[in-house]
């Protein structure tokens, strides 16, 4: 499992822990996140973020 940081606001996705707060399941991988998948924090895309 990898994670992946926003290069605008430093928010981590951790696909381990998912995105709970806004419907994604713990082990959802980066890239099946639906297209529309926005930073919980900042709001931008998710091609402001890098995998770490």
């Amino acid at each position: 499992m990898a994670k992946y940081v926003c290069n605008v606001c430093g928010y981590t996705y951790d696909e381990q822990l998912g995105d709970p707060d806004n419907g994604i399941q713990a082990g959802t991988k980066f890239e099946d996140l639906d297209a529309n998948w926005v930073c919980p924090l900042c709001s931008v895309g998710k091609d402001e973020f890098e995998q770490v």
